[in-house]
């Protein structure tokens, strides 16, 4: 059956597990063929019910299994009466298998094949059946100049399986890729459609199984879980006997001269996303403003760590970074919050003085950087980081034994245990100063309530992009703090107060 963008399974596979789930169905005695046909009957569908005026279809063919299905796809639209042409941008005397088998349906349906060339004219509706899953080196010619005709014709366009040039397990431009307007892809979803590069490329994205039965799925490797609204963690409802007590006690720490703001932002989140009580240490001089904006907190000025200690010994759960700075001021605040036997979050600052060295990150930490700082964490330049973000994150939770949040489009959650979550939500308008102060101060408050680290992470970051996602709604301007009213909102639906 095929599945909408809110029906999506949840299982995320690299290339080399789905061609795996593929192989599987062939031995358990569904013909290679068969698929290819279903591949093909699943993509005409899709088209037909995204452009239902469509009359006029243009397959860009490669010569692997991908032009196999888009040569399938023709043959349906010319039964249709649709006025069809399979542009060959590659060879198709080098068609081997079931994709030659295909071509050879095609030629006899009376399908148009042409080779591609400078001056091919594309028309109508154009589906890409260039490349798939298996490309992982930079797109050559002549597909390469394809694709850059593919996106500069300004008509809409469909991929077979994946965009081409898109990493089916990084979600990162080969050089070059295909921008989609609708995606039709098979058997698993694959992790590169939903992080990297991968929202700019994708489109509408529709996934059929191939009538694969749910055994084949049994036991298979996964490389992520998608976060959901139904498979995400949950904090339980809250009795009516509730107290403050028993939500713990989160501490922040932050706010060196000129970054008073952010640590601000991280304690009204902390607040409102449900813990029992809040203290911040930041700059005397932002006491006042501090007590103004979130008078519920307890505040207090400090100018050294020593101030601190006392009040470490009461807290249960610390927020570190949020406008710490990298001075002296900052560095030895996060020297004592590494030195307390706490679950902390590190955000912001206390990345970049880690990246340092000299410090260590306690047990059941999380750690929240975007990529810049996770580049910074590993040695790498930050378009390493982008280039898998996969590995990155897992190298991360490897080296720092921490929960990791790699923020970006597609932000993935990595445990030190090896498990690796996705969410793709979000919204464009999320690219704005202090939102990741929020979510750090959401995390300490996760945590406060009892959440296991890598729980607390996982809804954290799902709250926060659905929330991002709400308020973007009303386009650009978002302001970090907008996302406050719709985290306590959405976390009310989710796990409510009993009455």
């Amino acid at each position: 059956m095929p599945h909408t963008k809110d029906e999506l399974p949840d299982a995320l596979y690299s290339a080399a597990q789905v061609r795996g789930l593929d192989a599987s169905l062939i031995a358990a005695g569904t013909p290679g063929f068969e698929l290819m046909q279903r591949a093909a009957r699943a993509t005409w569908r899709a088209l037909v019910r995204h452009w239902p005026t469509a009359h006029e279809l243009s397959v860009v063919a490669g010569h692997g299994n991908n032009a196999g299905d888009g040569y399938l796809v023709a043959v349906l639209a010319r039964r249709a009466g649709w006025h069809v042409r399979v542009l060959a941008a590659g060879d198709p005397a080098r068609l081997q298998g079931d994709a030659a088998s295909a071509h050879a349906e095609a030629v006899a349906e009376g399908v148009a094949i042409q080779d591609w060339n400078a001056h091919s004219e594309l028309r109508g509706l154009v589906l890409d059946a260039l490349l798939g899953t298996g490309l992982t080196g930079e797109v050559r010619e002549p597909y390469a100049s394809v694709i850059g005709a593919i996106n500069a014709s300004g008509l809409p366009v469909a991929a077979v399986d994946i965009p081409s040039g898109l990493c089916a397990d990084t979600g990162r431009q080969l050089g070059v890729a295909v921008r989609a307007d609708l995606t039709v892809t098979f058997i698993g979803l694959k992790l590169g459609l939903f992080t990297g590069d991968a929202a700019d490329v994708v489109g509408d994205l529709v996934f059929n199984d191939l009538q694969a039965a749910p055994e084949t799925f049994i036991g298979a490797p996964v490389s992520a879980r998608r976060l959901t609204a139904d498979n995400v963690p949950r904090l339980p409802p809250r009795a009516p006997t509730s107290h403050k007590g028993k939500f713990g006690h989160v501490l922040l720490i932050g706010g060196d001269r000129g970054f008073g703001g952010a640590i601000l932002l991280s304690a009204q989140s902390a607040l409102r996303s449900g813990a029992g009580m809040v203290s911040l240490a930041t700059r005397s001089e932002y006491v006042p403003a501090a007590l103004a904006r979130v008078p519920e907190a307890m505040v207090l000025g400090i100018s050294s760590a020593n101030q601190l200690m006392g009040l470490l010994e009461k807290v249960t759960v610390l927020v570190v970074g949020p406008g710490l700075g990298q001075a002296a001021w900052g560095r030895s605040l996060l020297s004592a919050a590494a030195n307390a036997p706490l679950p902390q979050v590190w955000d912001a600052d206390a990345l970049n003085l880690l990246a340092e060295g000299g410090v260590n990150v306690p047990a059941h930490c999380v750690i929240t950087p975007h990529p810049g700082e996770a580049a910074r964490l590993l040695g790498l330049s930050t378009a390493e980081v982008q280039a898998d973000r996969p590995a990155a994150a897992h190298a991360l939770s490897k080296k720092y034994t921490a929960v990791v949040v790699l923020k970006g489009a597609g932000s993935l959650i990595a445990s030190p245990d090896g498990r690796l979550a996705l969410c793709h939500q979000g919204h464009p308008a999320m690219a704005s100063a202090g939102l990741g102060d929020v979510l750090a101060g959401l995390v300490g408050a996760l945590l406060a309530q009892g959440m296991e680290a890598y729980d607390a992470a996982c809804l954290a970051v799902w709250l926060h992009a659905n929330a991002g996602e709400q308020q973007g709604k009303f386009g650009r301007g978002l302001a970090a703090s907008d996302l406050i009213p719709a985290i306590r909102q959405l976390l009310e639906e989710q796990a409510p107060c009993l009455k």
